[in-house]
């Protein structure tokens, strides 16, 4: 089997037998290419880590990388792993209290910023991912028993929680942009998928704007910042 074949063969049925998703695909395509030999040796997997250190690779970098060459290295029965290096512990990105509610108490007006500003409340509000949010659909808010179903990584379906405050927001901005019931929550104005780079991009420009810098990995800083405040954070937070 020829080395593009071998990992072709791997990705496809990962694909097709494992039902990954696109992104995990091209995730196993970019880290396969830095391995660049289908039956590697110990000192080809040495040199698989020393090249992307040479790049500029921090350790989480490579070790997500690694992680793929070593789900590889066993599909083709090779005894061989890479070991992961280890990682500078750093604290989490997190948004401060005062920053939480200078964005919950700003005052969007028109279309763009009110679904930038709900989008960012859904985000502090679940502790969802981008992805999740930004794939809902009017169906999935059961604002009866006030849950979100969300599609996650692999395909999988999870119900969230979610605050009743929250859904005072939804709904008014759903009566309002929302004419059909089964259109994306987030859509553009024409009923299309929204980016999450544009999301990214909106989130620091409000930051900016209302006077803060935004943490590092801004839009997965609201998932850090949900969790150290999961205790008791719904009856906090007061929703305009």
């Amino acid at each position: 089997m020829s080395f593009q074949r071998s990992f072709s063969q791997f990705i496809k049925e990962r694909q097709y037998l494992h039902n990954v998703s696109p992104a995990t695909v091209e995730w196993y395509r970019q880290s396969l290419r830095w391995l660049g030999t289908e039956s590697p040796n110990e000192e080809q997997l040495k040199d698989f880590v020393m090249r992307m250190r040479e790049k500029g690779l921090k350790a989480t970098g490579c070790n997500n990388r690694i992680r793929a060459v070593n789900a590889y290295l066993k599909w083709t029965g090779s005894p061989l792993r890479v070991h992961k290096l280890k990682e500078e512990q750093r604290i989490l990105p997190t948004f401060t209290p005062s920053q939480v509610s200078l964005i919950i108490d700003s005052k969007p007006r028109g279309f763009y910023p009110r679904r930038l500003h709900l989008i960012v409340l859904t985000l502090m509000d679940t502790g969802c991912r981008i992805s999740e949010v930004l794939g809902m659909r009017m169906q999935d808010c059961d604002f009866d028993n006030l849950l979100l179903t969300v599609t996650g990584k692999g395909q999988k379906q999870r119900k969230v929680p979610f605050s009743f405050e929250l859904r005072k927001v939804l709904v008014r901005y759903m009566t309002e942009f929302c004419p059909h019931p089964h259109m994306l929550v987030f859509s553009t104005r024409r009923g299309g998928n929204v980016s999450k780079h544009v999301v990214s991009r909106d989130v620091k420009r409000l930051c900016t704007r209302l006077g803060f810098n935004p943490p590092a990995r801004t839009i997965h800083a609201f998932r850090h910042t949900f969790a150290v405040n999961y205790h008791g954070h719904r009856a906090r937070y007061q929703y305009q």
